[in-house]
């Protein structure tokens, strides 16, 4: 069988026991406008998500708050029963109150409460990655990391992780349980955590960039313009490509309603990135900064 684009990415092991391809899919935008309420196309969600499985991703994050509860019942419409292979990723412990707007409740009956709901939604008996989506920093951290721990001894969740969250934090919560993953904003044009994905890079620990797409003031540069060119590739394409030379560890998930879009994002998995052109890349992050 010929390999898939999404094969390109090459595997990664979730908790070092899971694998996965390293290009997923985030499912955050095949909900409304400001991640609120459904999708205008119905139809078209679900023929993004089993299309998506077709192109060979196997790795599919999602959250309770987006929507909220749309994103993960039309997961579970258009893939359950699961294939093999398919790793879904959920995350608690955001609430929303509007279009564009999130507060974060971190009290541990509620974290259980989100987990709970979220096997329910999946159809799921135990979600194979469960991340805290914030910190809520009016709640301890340790009664936050505790109920995630208790939810995974009790068999609900497999691996656990992180949102958001520097390196103290995370050593904070491996006091706790294994940190499987940590997501946070990255990109080739916003690398302030470039500390958290060295981090994760020393410790065998996921990294999962939100907004993976965004090139910053790099997106009229003229090095991005020749490497785009040199590979044959898009802008869009060459950021994902960036990310993934980046760390063995960089697991991208570029969400979008379009089937067009996931075509091509996926397809960036099929570029190599050469270290000339890494060098200059990187180079002119740092300067834009």
């Amino acid at each position: 069988m010929a390999t898939l684009p999404a094969h390109g990415s090459g595997t990664f092991h979730l908790g070092g026991t899971t694998p996965m391809h390293r290009l997923g899919f985030g499912a955050m935008r095949i909900t409304g406008d400001g991640v609120w309420g459904p999708p205008k196309d119905h139809a078209n969600a679900l023929a993004v998500l089993r299309r998506a499985v077709d192109l060979g991703i196997t790795f599919i994050d999602t959250a309770d708050a987006y929507g909220p509860d749309v994103s993960e019942d039309l997961i579970a419409e258009a893939l359950y029963p699961y294939a093999d292979g398919i790793v879904i990723a959920t995350k608690g412990g955001l609430t929303r109150q509007g279009p564009s707007q999130w507060a974060p409740v971190g009290r541990p009956e509620y974290l259980r409460q989100c987990c709970e709901m979220s096997l329910r939604r999946l159809k799921l008996d135990a979600i194979p990655l469960y991340q805290l989506h914030r910190i809520d920093p009016r709640v301890p951290q340790d009664e936050q990391f505790g109920v995630l721990k208790d939810l995974q001894d009790e068999g609900k969740v497999v691996h656990l992780g992180l949102s958001e969250v520097g390196v103290a934090e995370i050593e904070a919560a491996a006091q706790h349980f294994t940190v499987a993953t940590v997501q946070n904003r990255y990109s080739l044009g916003h690398r302030e955590h470039e500390a958290v994905v060295d981090h994760c890079d020393a410790h065998g620990i996921g990294f999962i960039p939100w907004y993976p797409l965004d090139a910053g003031k790099l997106s009229s540069s003229d090095v991005l313009t020749e490497t785009a060119e040199a590979l044959g590739a898009t802008h869009a394409q060459v950021a994902l490509a960036w990310l993934l030379r980046r760390s063995a560890t960089m697991l991208p998930i570029p969400g979008t309603g379009s089937l067009a879009h996931l075509e091509e994002n996926t397809d960036a998995a099929t570029f190599n990135i050469k270290d000339e052109h890494f060098k200059k890349l990187n180079a002119a992050t740092k300067a834009a900064v």
